[in-house]
């Protein structure tokens, strides 16, 4: 089991910063198809997606925001956040075999354990995909958690 230990927000300061990266993958995409139930022929028929803008099969843009999410929860503040909200701007699209990044920056602490966090993904070439910024409470006090081993799932 890997471990994740949370910052409090007393201990977090502004311009602090943390990242989280995964690559994408044909597994991911079905996946997250079957999760979301968004079965959108641009993300899962490559004929279809060759006569649309991109040319080519996309990943979901709101994988790209699960990714924001997983990167908040167990990076920075990490375990015990709540999110309140979450902007996202989509700059690019996902391709599969992208390399995504996201960055995080500790905006502005505001009352009541509110943290406002500049929230990026970037791919391999360093380009932004997409940009936002979330709301989140911060943990009142540091923890350390095991993080539950995940599933290997083939898609078929």
């Amino acid at each position: 089991m890997t471990q994740s230990t949370s910052t409090a927000y007393d201990e977090l300061q502004e311009g602090q910063t943390a990242t989280f990266s995964k690559l994408v993958t044909e597994n991911d995409i079905m996946m997250f198809a079957s999760m979301s139930g968004d079965r959108n022929p641009v993300h899962l028929d490559a004929e279809y997606a060759a006569g649309t803008m991109f040319k080519e099969r996309i990943a979901h843009g709101m994988f790209s925001g699960a990714l924001i999410s997983a990167a908040v929860a167990c990076e920075l503040p990490g375990p015990g956040t709540i999110y309140l909200g979450q902007q996202m701007e989509f700059k690019l699209p996902v391709k599969l075999g992208d390399e995504l990044t996201v960055q995080l920056e500790i905006l502005e602490k505001l009352p009541k354990f509110r943290v406002r966090i500049m929230t990026r993904v970037v791919n391999q070439r360093d380009e932004i995909v997409v940009d936002g910024e979330a709301l989140i409470i911060a943990p009142r006090k540091a923890q350390t958690v095991n993080l539950a081993d995940l599933p290997t799932f083939v898609a078929q």
